[in-house]
């Protein structure tokens, strides 16, 4: 008896990466539902890291996931940072080009920005979209899915599987989007243009999701990717609120009051 029940236990320790991927799934969806239909503002941010630390948990309990599995590897944080560090000038100058030509600048007139109010961009730059957005989306796509994915199946698959998902995890900001961007509602008006606004935005995060799992292989650490999420997001919303602050494009009506994502 003590031999078999030796060997239930050591079966039942035993790394599940396919029970973990699947468990991480479900946690996406239900996560994914709240926070666009449910959650209100004020729990997003503790909301996203308890979705975060119930996604590592699954990995590192389920899937026999290591730190260095999920970019995490104390060792690796110093490479992370510096290829993190490089992305952030890019980031920048694609920002200022958008708003120095006036056929993308209307881009900007978000009505996600209040452009009223300065606590809010430091509260929306600072806080929500590092310790909401950026560590909940860059654990669980590019350090639980992508690392629980490699467990299982070759680099370019695990890629594939965890962009996609990234992807279709926008689905419910893209079917937002006409609503906050005047110039997004001009082009999708009609439901097959705004299906299409909807495609066309999922294809868009996955392909960035993919370069975010590069830059996540490419320097071994989840820092990297995040760096460049953190950059692409807070400075994205500071330009708008730029913009709009400066009255350099229409004003619109601010919804800040309202927890979207998408920031």
């Amino acid at each position: 008896m003590a031999p078999a029940r030796a060997a239930l236990d050591a079966a039942r320790r035993a790394p599940r990466p396919g029970l973990a991927l699947a468990l991480t799934v479900v946690l996406a969806v239900a996560v994914n539902l709240a926070v666009g239909l449910v959650v209100p503002a004020a729990l997003y941010v503790p909301g996203a890291l308890l979705a975060a630390l119930a996604a590592a948990w699954i990995a590192v309990r389920v899937g026999g996931c290591g730190a260095r599995d999920l970019g995490l590897a104390r060792a690796d944080l110093g490479r992370g940072l510096r290829y993190g560090a490089v992305t952030v000038a890019p980031v920048a100058a694609v920002l200022a080009l958008g708003v120095a030509l006036p056929a993308t600048r209307e881009l900007f007139a978000d009505r996600r920005v209040d452009q009223h109010s300065v606590a809010v961009l430091l509260y929306v730059t600072l806080v929500r979209i590092p310790l909401g957005t950026v560590v909940l989306e860059e654990t669980l796509f590019r350090g639980v899915l992508l690392g629980l994915g490699l467990r299982r199946w070759s680099r370019g698959v695990a890629v594939a599987w965890s962009s996609l998902l990234f992807g279709l995890w926008h689905v419910l900001p893209a079917r937002g989007l006409p609503g906050f961007n005047p110039l997004v509602a001009s082009v999708s008006q009609g439901t097959l243009r705004h299906l299409l606004a909807i495609v066309l935005a999922v294809v868009g995060t996955a392909l960035a999701g993919a370069l975010f799992c590069w830059l996540r292989l490419r320097a071994r650490s989840l820092l990297a990717p995040a760096v460049l999420h953190l950059a692409a997001n807070s400075l994205a919303y500071a330009t708008a609120w730029a913009v709009l602050r400066a009255g350099w494009s229409p004003a619109v009506e601010s919804s800040a009051g309202r927890l979207v994502t998408g920031w």
